[in-house]
C-alpha cells in the first residue's frame, strides 16, 4: 500500500552550486510506504528537478527544466526486507520515471543507486528533438546509513551525467523503518554542516525551454540582518523559543525589494497547542509575519506555514499565505538549528532568508532551548 502527498511549494561529479534565488517552481514530494501489515516500512520526502540538454533536428543545442512533475505514481515501490533491497520508484509525465535502490544489512542500510529515465519522444517537453525514445541515466551512489536513521541533507545535491543534471534538495528519507515509526536519530550530510543551504533557480512554467525574466527594478544588496530573538508563553511558562536574523526579498509589480528585519522595533506574540504553535512578529511596516509549525508522525516538527502583509515602499499592501511549506524538520523534544544562510521560498514572489537561525516550537524545559542533539555526519556524498 503507499500512500503519498504532493505539494506545491514556493522553491559535478557531485558539485555545490550557490546561485542568486530567483523565481522558483518546484514541488515537493512525501511518500509513505507501508507493508502488508499497513505498518510504516519507507519513509521519504525531498524535492528535485531535472535539467536536460538535448539536439534538435537542425542540430542546435535546447535545454529544458523539468521540475512539475503532475500527479506522479509510485508503482514499484517496495518495503524490502532482509534478503531483499527496498526501492522508490516515481513515474510522473509521459514515460519519465526515477528510482532509488536501498540494500540492508546487520547494522546499516545503504543508497545504491538513482537512476532517472525521460522521454524524448514527448513533443511538448523536447520540441524538435532530434532523436526520439526513452533515454536512462544511471548513477552508482553506493553510502552507507545507521539502520533505525533518518538521512537529512537540505543542502543542494547535484548529480551530472550525460546531459542531464539532477537537482535534489530538502530530503528525508529512511529505508527499512524498525516498529513502524520514523526514526528521531538524524545523519546528517556532510554539506549541511559545513555549507550554505540553497534551492535552484528553474522557471515558473514547466516543462519548456528554460528562460529566465528578471524585475523591473533590482534591489542593492543588502548586509546580514541583526539576530533576534522571540518567545511565546503559555501562561507563565515559555513555549516556543526562536533565534534567526531575517531578510525578506519581496517581488511585487516587477519591483523587487529587500528588507531586513530589525529586531529591536519588531514586536512578537503568538500561541502554542499539542500539535501546532504560531510565532507572529510584526513591526510598523509589517502587519504580520507568521511561522506555523506543526507535529507530524508524532515525534517531528516542522514548518508549516507562512503568512505574511506588509507595506512596501510605494505604499502598496503585499499580502501571501502558504499552508503547504515543509522546511526545518526536527525531533520533538530538540531544536532546529542552522547557523548558515538558509532560504524558506514561499512562493516565486515572497521568500526569506534565515541566518544564526535556531527554533523550538514544542516542548520546552525551563524557558530554555533543549541540549542539542548528537548528530552523526555522512562523509560520502550525495
Amino acid at each position: 500500500m503507499v500512500c503519498f502527498r504532493l505539494s506545491p511549494v514556493p522553491g559535478s561529479g557531485l558539485v555545490l552550486l550557490c546561485l542568486v534565488l530567483g523565481a522558483v517552481s518546484s514541488y515537493a514530494l512525501e511518500l509513505n510506504l507501508t507493508d502488508s501489515e499497513k505498518a510504516l516500512c519507507l519513509y521519504a520526502k525531498w524535492q528535485m528537478n531535472f535539467t536536460i540538454r538535448y539536439e534538435t533536428t537542425s542540430k542546435s543545442y535546447k535545454t529544458v527544466t523539468i521540475s512539475n512533475l503532475g500527479t506522479p505514481t509510485y508503482n514499484g515501490s517496495i518495503c524490502g526486507d532482509n534478503q531483499n533491497g527496498s526501492r522508490i520508484a516515481v513515474q510522473f509525465g509521459s514515460g519519465f520515471s526515477w528510482i532509488v535502490n536501498f540494500t540492508k544489512s546487520v547494522s546499516v542500510y545503504s543508497i545504491d543507486s538513482i537512476s532517472f529515465s525521460y522521454n524524448t519522444g514527448d513533443n511538448t517537453t523536447f520540441p524538435d528533438a532530434k532523436d526520439k525514445g526513452i533515454l536512462t541515466v544511471n548513477e552508482s551512489v553506493a553510502f552507507k546509513i545507521p539502520l533505525n536513521d533518518i538521512f537529512r541533507c537540505n543542502s543542494l545535491s547535484t548529480l551530472v551525467k550525460n546531459g542531464v543534471v539532477q537537482n535534489y534538495w530538502d530530503v528525508h528519507v529512511q529505508a527499512f523503518v524498525q516498529n513502524g515509526t520514523v526514526s528521531t536519530n538524524e545523519y546528517l550530510c556532510e554539506k549541511d554542516n559545513t555549507t550554505t543551504t540553497v534551492v535552484p533557480i528553474v522557471p515558473t512554467t514547466v516543462p519548456s525551454p528554460t528562460t529566465t525574466s528578471s524585475p523591473t527594478t533590482t534591489p542593492s544588496p543588502k548586509e546580514k540582518p541583526d539576530v533576534g530573538s522571540y518567545l511565546v508563553k503559555n501562561g507563565s511558562d515559555t513555549c516556543l523559543l526562536a533565534t534567526m536574523g531575517l531578510q525578506l526579498n519581496v517581488t511585487h509589480d516587477k519591483v523587487a525589494s529587500v528588507i531586513n528585519i530589525n529586531p529591536n522595533v519588531t514586536g512578537y506574540s503568538g500561541s502554542c497547542h499539542p500539535q501546532t504553535a504560531l510565532l507572529r512578529l510584526n513591526s510598523s511596516n509589517i502587519k504580520y509575519l507568521d511561522f506555523v509549525f506543526a507535529v507530524k508522525n508524532e515525534n517531528r516538527f516542522y514548518l508549516k506555514e507562512v503568512n505574511v502583509s506588509m507595506y512596501l515602499a510605494n505604499g502598496s499592501v503585499f499580502s501571501f499565505a502558504n499552508n503547504n511549506l515543509s522546511y526545518w524538520d526536527a525531533p520533538l523534544g530538540s531544536s532546529y538549528m542552522c547557523n548558515k544562510e538558509q532560504t524558506v521560498s514561499v512562493s516565486g514572489e515572497f521568500q526569506i532568508n534565515t541566518f544564526d537561525l535556531r527554533v523550538q516550537p514544542f516542548n520546552v524545559k525551563d524557558g530554555k532551548y533543549s541540549t542539542g542533539r548528537s548528530q552523526k555526519t555522512v562523509k560520502q556524498h550525495l
